[in-house]
């Protein structure tokens, strides 16, 4: 497998595993605040992160890596996930999913304003026909929302496509895992703390759904899927495997169909062909 194309497998294997995140935050947003959860995760993650930094004796990252890292963790540790939080007390996560197929267009603009990419013309064009056939979807499902859900949403895709074409760029330096290690490891001093500040009054009306969702927001969503995905964008650039992130609102309403019994339409099956062939495109055209 060459280069280009172990991009394009890892990619999809973190798009698999990001697809949860929406539908387990919902999940976990019944009985934590999202502030909790925020920062909750990001110190499990954060934890996890620093030790395996120590067991492998990890070199540090330079002055220069710092601020860069920062924007990574502003981004995928503290704005994505305190933003969809927040946005999923305002909608369903059938209706906060649709916004992820933003994430490409998203990811690509930043990847050319600072990773320098130059995708072609028509790049752009399935790029942008991907992201209204996606947004198209939203209208057609017809779902209630709210003006804050919608603008926390919006707002959470800005700041997650700086932080994926960010953590990318300093992928190829640093290395995919060590990228949102440290950026996990610079965030700890504030998540740690804040973890236990919002800590829950009580532990005993928990659920158990809300623990598991926990648990995967916090291994998965915010450690595991970024070893995949920055690697993947790496590996096969920013601009490109990012429209993968075009699939991850169908992955990720069958999901939500599944765990929280939330209705899709049959039109899914018709606009998820229809994505497919928009990423094969701008894969064509990508360099």
């Amino acid at each position: 497998m060459n280069k280009s194309s172990s991009g394009w497998a890892n990619g999809f294997l973190g798009v698999l595993i990001f697809s949860g995140s929406l539908p387990a935050t919902r999940l976990a947003v019944v009985d934590f605040s999202p502030l909790f959860l925020t920062v909750c995760r990001g110190a499990i993650a954060g934890v996890l992160a620093g030790v395996l930094l120590f067991i492998f004796q990890q070199q540090r990252p330079g002055r220069k890596d710092i601020i860069p890292l920062l924007i990574v963790a502003f981004g995928v540790v503290i704005g994505f996930p305190l933003l969809t939080a927040l946005a999923l007390q305002y909608m369903t996560a059938a209706h906060a999913i649709i916004f992820v197929g933003l994430l490409p267009l998203a990811t690509a603009i930043f990847g050319v304003l600072r990773g320098g990419e130059r995708p072609r013309p028509a790049f752009w064009v399935f790029s942008v026909i991907g992201s209204c056939l996606v947004a198209g979807f939203a209208l057609i499902q017809g779902s209630s929302s709210s003006p804050i859900g919608d603008a926390c949403m919006l707002a959470s895709i800005i700041v997650c496509g700086l932080g994926y074409a960010e953590g990318a760029r300093l992928s190829r330096k640093l290395g995919n895992w060590q990228v949102i290690s440290w950026a996990l490891v610079l965030s700890l001093p504030l998540m740690l703390p804040l973890s236990f500040y919002f800590t829950p009054n009580s532990w005993t009306d928990i659920s158990v759904p809300s623990f598991l969702s926990l648990a995967y927001v916090s291994l998965f969503s915010m450690f595991i899927g970024f070893i995949f995905w920055y690697r993947g964008l790496a590996q096969g650039g920013i601009a490109a495997v990012g429209q993968l992130q075009l699939l991850q609102p169908f992955f990720g309403l069958l999901i939500a169909s599944i765990l929280l019994h939330e209705q899709v339409g049959l039109s899914l099956v018709a606009v998820n062909v229809a994505v497919v062939l928009c990423v094969a495109g701008a894969r064509r055209f990508s360099n």
